[in-house]
């Protein structure tokens, strides 16, 4: 199976932005992006270099892909999906993503950042509805609960990661026990509730050439 093999850094200074991928550290001052917010390579100072519209819309397009950690021809097939659903293609697409169990994952605080949830699904960490789901691109629906599995409760990753979080507080498509260690999604989310700062119409204009 294919997957990124370098440093998350990387594609945080690639990318201009911080992406969150390495949880804690990236808001500690062992963050790299904090240091050298610059892109990666020999030319990565090169402030003068101009970037096309086409550049901008692949930007934005791999800034998102890799947020979510999703691979290209996954991602491609999300926005398929997300053009034959009902409403704004772009909005379709990150409700989509943010439906994704290792996402929903992230995001109840179960786990310091997204490649950790999908570590903890995939190792059968969790329940979806009282059935072991181990499949990080699971979709996710409204009345879905998601529970940390009996004998994985005490696991020190998912304390830590609770301790340190507070990420669904503010998510109102989302519910979280922390005491039973179980998470409830309520509702598809709405673009004002997401949490990402990306432009998703750039998305749409790419794909739609």
């Amino acid at each position: 199976m294919a997957r990124y093999r370098d440093s998350d850094c990387k594609l945080c200074r690639r990318e201009g932005t911080k992406l969150f991928l390495k949880g804690s550290r990236c808001n500690s001052q062992k963050c790299s992006f904090e240091r050298r917010a610059y892109a990666p390579g020999q030319h990565g100072h090169n402030l003068r270099r101009k970037i096309s519209e086409y550049g901008l819309q692949l930007r934005e397009k791999q800034k998102v892909r890799r947020i979510y950690g999703v691979l290209e021809k996954q991602f491609r097939n999300y926005f398929k999906e997300a053009a034959r659903r009902k409403g704004v293609t772009g909005e379709n697409l990150l409700v989509i993503l943010e439906s994704r169990l290792d996402n929903i994952v992230y995001r109840l605080g179960f786990a310091p950042s997204r490649k950790s949830a999908r570590q903890l699904v995939r190792h059968r960490h969790f329940t979806v509805n009282d059935r072991i789901v181990d499949i990080p691109a699971y979709q996710m629906r409204p009345s879905d609960v998601i529970c940390v599995k009996e004998k994985s409760k005490k696991l020190d990753i998912i304390h830590m990661a609770l301790k340190d979080s507070e990420r669904s507080a503010d998510l109102p498509w989302l519910r979280l026990n922390k005491a039973a260690l179980e998470g409830e999604l309520l509702e598809y989310p709405k673009r004002m509730d997401i949490p990402i700062t990306a432009s998703e119409q750039l998305i749409v204009e790419l794909y739609s050439k």
